[in-house]
């Protein structure tokens, strides 16, 4: 495996993954579809995964957020033992800590965008939650788009306000499944460009999904999933 590159002092390893495996189903229709991936990531990286359809790519982002329970394995994510934590113990461990944009947008449809936006920085303690969401859709181009609920709004600008809300709490990790898939170009450019200015105001740790070749090439590391396993680990030289 090749290592992350740094420029300065190495960092703290923030995700480290050893043996982590996920069997979906029982018996005969069990279907193994993690198979023994072994990862560390360092603090500030940003890193793509890659990979076809069914390699395991939103399998394994689901398992390193907490979002779905490895079968085996260890998993430690900011310190946090995340392969001994329960449900409730998950969730607490990402408020405020890990930011998600997942395929499916998972807006409230009775809120309007901002409040989509602020309820989590509310939720999480943070001030002026609605000054700051407003910030963060104006961002990625949706401040006129404010107070419209999400059936007022296109996938794309669905996609926009789910990814406002992600990293509006400034998190020191950021997972993104697929950011600009729903997305032209020009704004898909712009949303990228949201996301990695963010990144590096906070020094968050950026982990993208992507199958976009010019979007992994502004990462620091490119890692390829196939069938379940780490294909390959290229980081910049």
């Amino acid at each position: 495996m090749t290592s992350p590159s740094n420029n300065s002092a190495p960092s703290e390893t923030v995700i480290s993954a050893r043996d982590l495996r996920l069997t979906l189903g029982e018996g005969e229709a069990a279907v193994e579809i993690l198979r023994g991936i072994d990862l560390d990531v360092a603090a500030g990286e940003t890193l793509a995964l890659l990979g076809p359809s069914g390699s395991g790519k939103s399998s394994l982002m689901s398992v390193l957020t907490g979002l779905e329970r490895a079968t085996s394995g260890k998993l430690t994510v900011a310190g946090e033992d995340f392969t001994a934590l329960d449900e409730d113990a998950l969730a607490q461990a990402r408020r405020g800590r890990i930011g998600i944009v997942l395929q499916a947008f998972h807006l409230l449809p009775t809120m309007t965008a901002v409040e989509n936006v602020a309820t989590p920085l509310e939720l999480a303690g943070i001030r002026g939650a609605t000054e700051r969401a407003s910030e963060e859709l104006e961002a990625v181009g949706l401040g006129h788009r404010l107070t419209h609920y999400p059936a007022q709004l296109s996938g794309g600008e669905q996609q926009r306000v789910a990814i406002a809300r992600a990293i509006a709490s400034r998190p020191p990790l950021i997972f993104a499944d697929e950011p600009t898939g729903n997305l032209d170009t020009s704004t898909g450019s712009s949303v990228e460009d949201v996301l990695f200015r963010r990144r590096e105001e906070t020094g968050a740790t950026l982990i993208i999904i992507t199958h976009d070749r010019k979007l992994a090439e502004r990462c620091d590391r490119v890692v390829t999933l196939g069938d379940g396993l780490i294909a390959s680990d290229t980081a910049k030289s």
